[in-house]
């Protein structure tokens, strides 16, 4: 669903662009609390997981494919905010670095594609969580449901955006059909593989999955014939080794995905591509500012063999994501602990008192 330049025009897409920023700058300063010397670096792979299924375009009908959007994935395993961070750092970096997405239209796809579905498949999910037993199992469940909305949710907030700013004139109601019905498709895929990542990184290290934070039952003891919470045990820390351990098998997991299996990935057009093309919605696309980069269509330029060449560039991309991934969450991990500090903490007890 990346949309190039010249599908929604210059007003629309300097408002989308504003709103990004805004939606980005309030995502900092809650990923603080978000992240931790745990979860930073989880953050920075699942940025660069999400570079690499994104190049797993997969069948879905007539001739469309659909690859993953990832905001429902991002937000369950390390929150909402630092969500819709991962999503803008792949977003960003598929703009500059592959001329995917336009970037006059950057905007307009954070807005879309990183913050309508983090936001939308989180309040999903934590809506589900709450009905749902409290196992890891309905962690999965939930994340599976909220995935599947996510999808049509973006595709219905780019045709908003479309009825707003489109550049081509089109009826809204045969655009928000089209959309809509093709996306319902692509959110199963979306669906699949986000419970079953979910699931795998639950089954291993619960403790990193931020949608499964909370889920042990509380001890029940009975004083004085009523029955009262007990005291929550501290949680044994995980080795560190446990840590990299998880930490290298994803990231060697998004290396074969993005360098190898992409090969195998469909060739066809994508829903947003193949609407575009059958809607008229693409007749003023323009082409992309970085269409000369090395790294364009995800392909390493002046490298002829078409295997080498886009899985070249499918481990240049995770290499990219993870490193600059990694360093804005470090930073603003940083940042928390900066706020934290002893020196605000003894000016905060002392304005107190």
């Amino acid at each position: 669903m990346h949309v190039p330049d010249g599908f929604i025009d210059a007003p629309t897409s300097a408002v989308t662009g504003v709103v990004a920023a805004g939606a980005i700058a309030v995502s900092l300063r809650g990923a603080r609390r978000e992240l931790d010397e745990r979860t930073a670096p989880l953050a920075g792979l699942v940025a660069a997981f999400i570079f690499a299924v994104q190049m797993l375009n997969f069948p879905v009908a007539a001739g469309t494919s659909g690859h993953l959007l990832g905001g429902a994935l991002a937000a369950i395993l390390v929150g909402p905010y630092t969500g819709v961070l991962c999503v803008s750092v792949v977003l960003l970096l598929q703009g500059i670095l592959f001329a995917d997405g336009g970037l006059t239209a950057l905007g307009v796809n954070i807005t879309d594609m990183a913050i309508v579905t983090t936001v939308v498949a989180y309040a999903f999910f934590r809506g589900l969580v709450k009905v749902l037993p409290r196992s890891r199992r309905s962690v999965t469940v939930a994340s599976f449901v909220a995935a599947l909305v996510s999808v049509p949710a973006a595709a219905l907030a780019f045709t908003f955006l479309y009825w707003i700013g489109g550049t081509t004139d089109i009826a809204i109601g045969k655009v928000a059909t089209a959309m809509v019905g093709v996306h319902v498709l692509i959110g199963v895929g979306e669906a699949a593989i986000t419970a079953l990542t979910v699931g795998a990184v639950i089954a291993v290290r619960p403790d990193l999955v931020y949608g499964a934070r909370g889920l042990t039952q509380r001890l029940k003891l009975r004083v004085h014939g009523e029955l009262v919470d007990a005291p929550a045990a501290e949680p044994a820390p995980a080795p560190a080794r446990s840590h990299r351990t998880l930490w290298i098998t994803g990231l060697v997991t998004s290396l074969v995905l993005a360098g190898i299996v992409s090969f195998y990935a469909s060739a066809d057009p994508d829903g947003l591509e193949k609407v575009a093309a059958d809607k008229g919605i693409d007749e003023k696309a323009k082409e992309h500012a970085n269409s000369d980069s090395p790294l364009a269509d995800y392909g390493v330029e002046d490298i002829t063999n078409a295997r080498v060449s886009g899985g070249l560039a499918g481990v240049i991309g995770v290499g990219v994501t993870v490193v600059a991934g990694s360093a804005v969450f470090w930073s603003v991990r940083r940042r928390r602990g900066d706020d934290a500090s002893p020196t605000n903490t003894d000016t905060n007890t002392d304005t107190s008192v």
